[in-house]
């Protein structure tokens, strides 16, 4: 009985002292947080100062999403042997020059998909047809007058690049008016006198007009999340008909060595492009508001 109440009473001391070497692990530990937390706001205002120098600033990220199945023999369903696929990749880049008295901003994103639906049962249908199908590029320049405000001056281009449909219909804006840069993460650009070049081959609904134009981009990155938003207007002066917009928002999260995940998606409208579609005038054309989509893998450089 001796010997066992010596044993408890060790077991006991033995807890003690953990628990104890514990607690002073812990204090020890506190204050090396804290010194942690003050390196990484030294870090983040030393960072925000380098971003506020005179030079280049470049990058990229995107989103890859891709799935892809395949039945043979599979009764429970309609169509037992059918192959099926999706891909989608989008591609967001810039080149921005920022210094004192102007600034040169460049930008173009990329947006393709195709889908596939192969039933073996079916010839004909053996191939990946497009879903998606965006190429964008734009530079802004500007002539500050202050800090945040500058005479500026964009051409905008807008097109497909698939199926043979390069610049038909193209979409080419050259304006000039004013930008408004209330941070280096956001700029508005304010245009009233805009010419709104449209390319196409034959007998169409598309037509040119002069009008103005309004851009909103915004790009920021919070700790490992990549964000950037566009929003592109056209008001044409001539008829509401051959007005347009576009507004595209694409999200990276970082998870490893610049790889994550990402999702993007866009919203347009575009009456000259549904009364194409439709084969009908802009009159008669209902004009639906257009939208896609992508989630899977992202890249960041």
């Amino acid at each position: 009985m001796k010997k066992l109440s010596i044993l408890l009473l060790l077991v006991s001391i033995s807890f003690s002292v953990n628990a104890q070497t514990a607690e002073e692990l812990k204090k020890e530990m506190a204050p090396k947080k804290a010194e942690i937390s003050k390196l990484q706001e030294e870090v983040k205002a030393l960072q925000s100062k380098i971003d506020a120098l005179p030079g280049w600033r470049k990058g990229a990220f995107g989103t890859i999403g891709a799935s892809l199945s395949g039945f043979n023999n599979w009764y429970a369903r309609k169509a037992p042997d059918v192959n099926a696929g999706n891909i989608g990749i989008t591609v967001n880049a810039f080149a921005n020059l920022i210094e004192k008295d102007f600034f040169w901003r460049n930008s173009g994103t990329v947006n393709l998909g195709w889908v596939k639906l192969d039933d073996k049962a079916i010839t004909g249908d053996e191939g990946f047809d497009t879903a998606t199908d965006v190429f964008t590029i734009s530079s802004l320049y500007g002539k500050r007058l202050n800090k945040k405000w500058a005479v500026s001056g964009l051409a905008e281009y807008r097109t497909t690049l698939l199926d043979g449909s390069f610049n038909d219909p193209g979409y080419l804006d050259l304006g000039a008016g004013i930008t408004w840069t209330p941070t280096s993460h956001l700029v508005v650009v304010m245009h009233p006198g805009n010419y709104n070049f449209v390319f196409s081959s034959g007998e169409t609904v598309f037509d040119s007009s002069l009008g103005a134009k309004i851009v909103a981009d915004y790009t920021n990155k919070y700790g490992g999340l990549s964000v950037k938003s566009n929003l592109s207007m056209f008001q044409s002066y001539n008829s509401t008909d051959l007005s347009n917009w576009t507004w595209t928002n694409s999200f990276g999260y970082k998870i490893w060595k610049g790889i994550g995940l990402g999702f993007e998606f866009g919203l347009r409208s575009n009456r000259q492009e549904a009364a194409n579609f439709q084969s009908v005038d802009l009159a008669s054309a209902d004009n639906k508001l257009q939208s896609y989509w992508l989630f899977g893998l992202s890249y960041a450089y």
